[in-house]
C-alpha cells in the first residue's frame, strides 16, 4: 500500500471528475476552493467585440518606473537619501524620460527627496518628475508645495480605490459620495497647482481591474472634464490592476473598453499598472499595450508589494528581442542588477528573465551542444557575410538575445558549464571547504579550473581546486606594492596605517565602516579600487573554521575578483580589500 513521505500534504483522495478523459487521472484536492469567486462574478467584463488579439507590439511604450515610491515602500527597509538618489541617477543613465520620485505627503525623506531635485540639477531637463498624492486636501497640499521650483515637467499623481469591496470595507462610501470624493480632489489639485505651467495632472482609480466599467468610465471622464483635458496639456488616466485577479485577456478587454469609450480620448495618456499577484503582470502589460494603453507603470525588476509591480526589464527586453527598440538602455545588465540590488536590498533570483546569473547558462548536455553549434554558425554567416557578428541576425539556439547586448559574455553560456559538468566545481568546493561562491565568481573561477585542466588533461581533486582558488584570488604578499601596517577602529571612526616604499602613512576617517576607511587611504596613495560587491563566508567547521570574504572589485576599466582569509571577519574583509588592489595592479601592468 502506497505510503506518502510527506504526512502533512493532503494527496487528492476526492473522485475523478465523471467529464474526466480516460487519460486523465487527477482527483479533487482538499483545498477549499470553493471559497473563491472568479472574476465574471466579481465585476461585470465588458465583452465586446475585441480588436487587440489581432494588433502587434511595434513599438516601445512610455515607460514610467515607480521603484522609488511603490517599490520603496514595499521594502522591509525603505531606501536612504543616498541609495534613493543612486537609484534615481541609474534610471536617468537608463533613459527614462518619465520618474516617479515618491509620495512626499506621506514621508519626510520623500519630501526632502523631491526638494533635492528642486534645489539641485539631478534630473537633466527632458525628464518629467511624478509625485503621487492621495485624494486628501492637506495631503494634495503638501504634495504641490514639494514640487514648487522644480524646472522640469512635473505629473501630479492622485489616486483612490474605486472597487464595490474597497468602497463598502475601507472608504465606507457609495458609488455617488466616493465619486463626489475624488471630484473635491480633483478641484483641490487644480486649486494648488493648476496655475503651474508645467504641471500636468495624473488619476489612478485604484483597483480599477475589480471596478464596474460604467462606474469607473463615469468617473475618469469626469475628472478629464474637471482638469480640461487637451491635446496640448494632456491628462493621464493609470488604470491598475492593483491585485491581480483573472487571467491577462480580461485585463486586455478592460482596457480596450476604456481606450474606445473614454471621452477626450485624444486629450488622455491611457496608462496601466499591473501588480504580479497571479504571476502574470508582464503578459497583462504587454496586452494591455495591445488593447491601446500607452504608458506603462512598473519597477526595473518587478519589486513590490506582495509578488510585485510588473517587470520594466523584462517587458523592455522582451520588445528587444522581437526587433523592437525598447528605448532604455540595458546593455550592462551587470551594472544595473548590482545597483538595484544594492539599492533594494534584495537581491536578483538566479533564473530572472534576462538579468540572473543562470538564464544564458546551460546544464543539459543536449543544449549545451545546440548552443556551441548555434555559435560556430553564427560566426561562419558573419565571416561569409563580411559583416560583425554584432550586426547580423540573431539565431542561436536556446538563446533569445545575444548575451553580449545586455553585457554577458559568452564563456558564461559555454565553457563555465563544460566544467560543471565535468567536475561539478561549485560542489565540490561547498562539500569539501564549505565554501559557497557568489554565481558571478563561479563563472570567474571556472576560467581558472578550465586553464588548469587543458594544461594536464585531467579531472581535478577538491583540495586543487581549493588551491587554484588560492592562487587565483589570494594575493602573493611578496609582490604587493601596499602594506595593511594596522587599523584602529573607535566609535565611527577608523584610522588606517599604510606601508608603501618602506614609508608609512596613516589617516583617519570618520562616519564609513572599515572597508570603505581602507579604500579611502588607499585612494590618496594611488591604489583606487572600487568594491562592487562583499560576500561574507567561512571555511571548515567549528573550532577550525575561518572567515574568508570575496570581493568584485573594479580597477579601472576591468572587473575581477579577490579574496580575503583569517580567523576575524574584520581581517579577512581587509585583507580582501588589499589583496584587490595588489591583484588589479598586478593586472594592470600586463
Amino acid at each position: 500500500m502506497y505510503s506518502s513521505t510527506f504526512p502533512t500534504l493532503a494527496t487528492p483522495a476526492g473522485a475523478i471528475p465523471t467529464d474526466a478523459p480516460e487519460w486523465n487521472r487527477q482527483r479533487h484536492s482538499q483545498m477549499p476552493s470553493q471559497r473563491y469567486r472568479d472574476v465574471y462574478s466579481r465585476v461585470p467584463v465588458p465583452l465586446t467585440t475585441r480588436d487587440w488579439p489581432s494588433h502587434r507590439l511595434t513599438r516601445a511604450p512610455l515607460w514610467v518606473p515607480v521603484d522609488l515610491r511603490d517599490g520603496n515602500q514595499a521594502l522591509a527597509e525603505p531606501m536612504d537619501p543616498e541609495r534613493k538618489r543612486l537609484f534615481f541617477e541609474l534610471m536617468v543613465a537608463m533613459g527614462y524620460k518619465e520618474i516617479e520620485v515618491g509620495y512626499p505627503s506621506a514621508s519626510q525623506t520623500d519630501y526632502d527627496f523631491v526638494r533635492l531635485i528642486a534645489e539641485s540639477d539631478i534630473a537633466p531637463e527632458d525628464v518629467t518628475v511624478v509625485v503621487f498624492t492621495p485624494a486628501r486636501r492637506e495631503l494634495i497640499r503638501r504634495t504641490v508645495e514639494s514640487i514648487r521650483g522644480i524646472r522640469n515637467p512635473v505629473v501630479v499623481h492622485m489616486y483612490t480605490a474605486t472597487a464595490p469591496t474597497w468602497r463598502d470595507v475601507v472608504l465606507g462610501h457609495d458609488r455617488e459620495g466616493l465619486k463626489r470624493l475624488i471630484l473635491a480632489g480633483g478641484r483641490d489639485v487644480r486649486e494648488f497647482a493648476g496655475e503651474l505651467p508645467n504641471v500636468r495632472f495624473e488619476f489612478s482609480p485604484e483597483v480599477f481591474n475589480l471596478t464596474e466599467p460604467d462606474y469607473v468610465l463615469d468617473v475618469c471622464d469626469a475628472m478629464t472634464t474637471l482638469w480640461d483635458a487637451t491635446p496640448e496639456r494632456p491628462v493621464i488616466l493609470n488604470l491598475p490592476a492593483t491585485v491581480e485577479i483573472a487571467t491577462p485577456n480580461v485585463y486586455a478587454d478592460q482596457i480596450e473598453y476604456m481606450h474606445k469609450n473614454l471621452d477626450r480620448r485624444d486629450a488622455v495618456i491611457l496608462s496601466v499598472h499591473p501588480h504580479n499577484d497571479r504571476g502574470t503582470g508582464v503578459a497583462c502589460a504587454e496586452l494591455a499595450v495591445l488593447a491601446g494603453a500607452q504608458r506603462v507603470e512598473g519597477c526595473i525588476f518587478g519589486n513590490g508589494e506582495r509578488t510585485g509591480n510588473v517587470d520594466l526589464a523584462t517587458l523592455a527586453l522582451n520588445l528587444h528581442a522581437q526587433g523592437v527598440d525598447p528605448m532604455i538602455d540595458f546593455s550592462d545588465i551587470d551594472e544595473i542588477r548590482r545597483t538595484v540590488e544594492h539599492c533594494n536590498g534584495i537581491e536578483i533570483h538566479p533564473r530572472h528573465p534576462y538579468v540572473g546569473d543562470l538564464v544564458h547558462t546551460a546544464f543539459s548536455g543536449t543544449h549545451q551542444d545546440a548552443i556551441k553549434k548555434g555559435f560556430a554558425e553564427h560566426r561562419s554567416r558573419a565571416a561569409a557575410e563580411g559583416r560583425p557578428e554584432r550586426q547580423i541576425e540573431w539565431r542561436v539556439p536556446y538563446l533569445p538575445v545575444d548575451p553580449a547586448d545586455i553585457g554577458r559574455s559568452y564563456d558564461a553560456v559555454i565553457r563555465v558549464n563544460s566544467q560543471s559538468g565535468k567536475g561539478g566545481i561549485a560542489y565540490l568546493l561547498e562539500a569539501e571547504y564549505g565554501l559557497e561562491l557568489p554565481r558571478r565568481l563561479q563563472i570567474d573561477f571556472a576560467r581558472h579550473v578550465q586553464r588548469h585542466t587543458d594544461e594536464r588533461g585531467s579531472e581535478v581533486t577538491a583540495a586543487q581546486l581549493w588551491d587554484i582558488f588560492r592562487t587565483a584570488y589570494l594575493a602573493d604578499p611578496r609582490h604587493t606594492p601596499v602594506e595593511l601596517v594596522g587599523f584602529d577602529t573607535t566609535g565611527r571612526s577608523t584610522t588606517i596605517t599604510l606601508r608603501v616604499g618602506g614609508i608609512e602613512t596613516t589617516t583617519r576617517h570618520d562616519a564609513v565602516g572599515p572597508v570603505e576607511a581602507l579604500t579611502e587611504a588607499l585612494a590618496r596613495l594611488g591604489f583606487a579600487t572600487e568594491i562592487l560587491s562583499l560576500h561574507q563566508a567561512s571555511t571548515g567547521v567549528g573550532s577550525d573554521s575561518e572567515a574568508i570574504t570575496l570581493i568584485e572589485y573594479r580597477h579601472g576599466s576591468r572587473t575581477g575578483w579577490a579574496a580575503g582569509q583569517d580567523r576575524s571577519v574584520l581581517t579577512a574583509s581587509l585583507d580582501a580589500v588589499m589583496n584587490a588592489t595588489a591583484l588589479g595592479q598586478e593586472a594592470s601592468m600586463r
